[in-house]
C-alpha cells in the first residue's frame, strides 16, 4: 500500500449503535457488577457509567446548546494544569453521582446518549470543533476530529465496562477500526521530542480485524503520519488491534505494553511509541 495522507474519519453513525449496545449490557448487570473494579484507575463500573453520562451531558450543553463552559479556577498555563483541571471536573461529577442508583444512571444515560446521537448525526463534518484535540497537540481541530475524539471516549469507556464484567466486546470490527484510525493521529505529537533525521520512518503494523498499516516519517523537523507501508523503514512496530487500544487508551503498564509490542530497529523509537497515549492522562 503506497503512503497516503490519512483521510477524515466519519464516526457520526457509530454513536447510536454503540450506546444502544452499552444500554443493553447495563440493564442486564447484577447489583454487584456495578461495583466491579475497572482498568480505569480507582473507578468501578458505576463510576465509568457516571463519567460517560457527564461527558455526554457536557457535549450537549456546550456544543448543541452553546452554553459557555464555566471558567477554570486558575490559569491553564501548562499541560499539567490543563490535565489537573479536567481530572478535577471528572472527579467532582463521579463523586456526586454515587448518590444515584444504577437504574437512574442508566435511564439518564439512555436519554442523553439518544440526544447526543441525534446531534452528531445531524452535524456537518466541517462544523467548527467544540474543543481542540489536546492529546494530538492541536490548538484548533477539524470538526470530524473533535467528533471522532468523542467517539473514542465512548468506545473505550464502554470497553472498560465490558472487560470489568466479563462481557464480550462489540463484534463489529468497524467500531474499533474507527477508534484506532482516530487514535493514531496523536502519534506525531507523541514523537514531537524524539530526534530524527530526514527520511527516518517508523512503520506501524496493527494486525486483527480492526488493524491497518501506518507510517511515521520524519522530515528533519517533525514527524508526519501516513496510511500505508513505507518502501524502507528505520523501525517496524507490530501489535494486535486489541493491544493497540489498550496501549493508546492507558489500559496497560509500560511492562505489559512491552510484552505485547514487537519492535524491530531503533529501540528509542519503540519506547516513544510505548509512551504514546490518545487520551488525557
Amino acid at each position: 500500500m503506497p503512503l497516503e495522507t490519512p483521510a477524515p474519519v466519519d464516526t457520526r453513525p457509530l454513536f447510536r449503535p454503540v450506546s444502544r449496545s452499552l444500554l443493553i449490557l447495563l440493564r442486564g448487570l447484577r447489583e454487584e457488577q456495578w461495583q466491579a473494579p475497572t482498568i480505569a484507575g480507582s473507578w468501578v463500573v458505576r463510576d465509568v457509567v457516571a463519567h460517560l453520562l457527564d461527558s455526554t451531558l457536557r457535549r450537549l450543553s456546550f456544543h448543541r446548546d452553546r452554553m459557555v463552559p464555566p471558567p477554570p479556577p486558575g490559569a491553564l498555563d501548562s499541560e499539567r494544569a490543563f490535565v489537573n483541571f479536567i481530572n478535577g471536573l471528572n472527579a467532582v461529577w463521579v463523586s456526586a453521582s454515587r448518590r444515584l442508583s444504577p437504574r437512574v444512571l442508566t435511564d439518564l444515560y439512555e436519554r442523553a446518549s439518544g440526544e447526543s446521537a441525534d446531534w452528531f448525526e445531524a452535524l456537518s463534518l466541517d462544523a467548527p470543533a467544540l474543543f481542540p484535540v489536546s492529546w494530538a497537540g492541536e490548538q484548533t481541530s477539524s470538526g470530524w476530529f473533535d467528533i471522532g475524539r468523542e467517539f473514542t471516549e465512548l468506545w473505550h469507556h464502554q470497553q472498560q465496562i465490558r472487560v470489568a464484567v466479563g462481557a464480550a466486546p462489540l463484534s463489529e470490527p468497524r467500531y474499533l477500526d474507527a477508534v484506532i484510525d482516530i487514535a493514531v493521529r496523536g502519534l506525531p505529537h507523541a514523537f514531537r521530542n524524539v530526534p530524527g533525521e530526514s527520511g527516518d520512518t517508523v512503520d506501524l503494523d496493527i494486525s486483527g480485524p480492526s488493524g491497518g498499516q501506518w507510517a511515521l516519517v520524519c522530515d528533519g523537523r517533525r514527524w508526519n503520519l501516513y496510511r500505508g507501508e513505507a518502501s524502507s523503514t528505520t523501525t517496524r512496530i507490530r501489535l494486535t488491534d486489541d493491544a493497540a487500544w489498550q496501549l493508546l487508551f492507558n489500559a496497560l503498564t509500560e511492562t505489559e505494553a512491552a510484552g505485547l509490542v514487537s519492535v524491530e530497529g531503533r529501540q528509542d523509537f519503540g519506547q516513544a511509541f510505548l509512551r504514546a497515549r490518545s487520551v488525557i492522562v
